[in-house]
C-alpha cells in the first residue's frame, strides 16, 4: 500500500509539472501549458494521498477504513482531472491571449503530450492503494499505544478524573499515561 501510494502520487506531481499542451500564437509565439496550468486538481489530490501514505499507521479499525476511502476517491479524483484536462486547449489559448494581451486570441496548431495519462496512471495507482487497505488495512500494525491519550482507566490508576488531576500527577512526577 505504501509503494503504491508514494509511487501513484509522486506520478501525478510529476506529471502535472510537466507540459500537457502546446500552441503558437499569432507571429509564431510558442505556448505551452503545464499540467498544474490546466487544473490544479490532479496535483492537490496527489498531496492529499501522499499524507494519507503517513495516516494510515496512526489509526485503527474504522478511522484506517476511512483513510482508505479517501485514498480512492483522491484516486479517482486525480485521474478524472488528469483526463479531462488531456484534451484541454482552452488554457493554451488563455495563455497565449495573456501573452499578447489581446483578448479573444486563439492558439493554433495545439498539440497535447502523454502527460495527462501518467497522471491518470498515477490517480488509479492511488485508488488501487486505497482499496488495498479498505481490503487488507485491518491485519496491519497500528501506532503503539503509548502515542494515544489517556484513558479512563489510566487516569484512575493515577487517581485523575479532570484535567486538572492529570497536570497535579504531572506535578508529583507522576505519568498518567502509564497503565
Amino acid at each position: 500500500m505504501l509503494l503504491l501510494t508514494v509511487v501513484g502520487a509522486v506520478l501525478v506531481l510529476v506529471a502535472v509539472g510537466r507540459t500537457w499542451a502546446r500552441g503558437t500564437a499569432a507571429g509564431g509565439l510558442a505556448v505551452a501549458a503545464s499540467g498544474s496550468q490546466i487544473s490544479g486538481l490532479p496535483g492537490a489530490l496527489a498531496l492529499v494521498g501522499l499524507a494519507s501514505a503517513v495516516a494510515v499507521f496512526a489509526v485503527r479499525g474504522a478511522g484506517r477504513q476511512l483513510v482508505g476511502v479517501l485514498v480512492v476517491a483522491a484516486g479517482l479524483g486525480a485521474a478524472a482531472g488528469a483526463a479531462l484536462g488531456a484534451g484541454d486547449s482552452s488554457t493554451v489559448d488563455a495563455l497565449a491571449a495573456s501573452r499578447l494581451a489581446l483578448t479573444g486570441t486563439v492558439a493554433e496548431q495545439v498539440s497535447h503530450t502523454l502527460w495527462p495519462y501518467v497522471a491518470v496512471l498515477g490517480g488509479l495507482l492511488l485508488a488501487a492503494a486505497g482499496a488495498l487497505t479498505l481490503l487488507r488495512g485491518r491485519d496491519w500494525p497500528a501506532m503503539g499505544a503509548r502515542y494515544e491519550a489517556p484513558t479512563a482507566k489510566a487516569a484512575a490508576k493515577s487517581g485523575a478524573n479532570t484535567p486538572a488531576d492529570l497536570w497535579k500527577a504531572l506535578d508529583r512526577g507522576e505519568d498518567p499515561t502509564e497503565g
